[in-house]
């Protein structure tokens, strides 16, 4: 990866509607060059995925939530059988695997606190091996940025 790819990821990063020859405009570049690049970018898995974002107070989804979650038990079979469950609720937009005094943080996504609650009553908690969970509640978001600093 050169100068110019890292180039290239950011503006990627910063808006990737933008056609190839805005970005070959931007980096003094063929469009080819660019399309040449994105592609190898792709290939190599630097470049995993395109996504919209969302206006989540849009979406009535602006209730969010940080759960930690410890495991009773740490057997392999376990901690796969939790990741997977995981996977399947889609309020979890994030899950981290942590060390410290829990092993999981989710960042939840949900209407209100009763959406919450039921959330977890009738999805979190359900989960085998669960041993206990803590939730922290977003005041305000100060910063959210889904771009990596290359």
């Amino acid at each position: 990866m050169d100068t110019l790819d890292k180039q290239l990821i950011q503006l990627l990063q910063e808006d990737c509607k933008k056609t190839t020859k805005q970005y070959a405009d931007q980096l003094q570049l063929s469009k080819t060059a660019v399309y040449e690049r994105i592609r190898r970018l792709e290939r190599m898995g630097i470049i995993t995925d395109y996504v919209a974002l969302v206006d989540k107070q849009k979406v009535n989804r602006d209730f969010t939530v940080l759960c930690h979650v410890r495991l009773v038990q740490h057997t392999k079979e376990n901690v796969l059988k939790f990741e997977r469950e995981v996977l399947k609720l889609e309020e979890v937009s994030e899950c981290f695997h942590v060390g410290g005094d829990y092993d999981y943080i989710l960042k939840i996504n949900v209407e209100d606190m009763k959406s919450y609650r039921e959330f977890m009553v009738t999805k979190l908690t359900v989960i085998n091996n669960i041993g206990n969970t803590q939730s922290s509640f977003v005041i305000s978001e100060v910063k959210n940025r889904p771009s990596v600093h290359i």
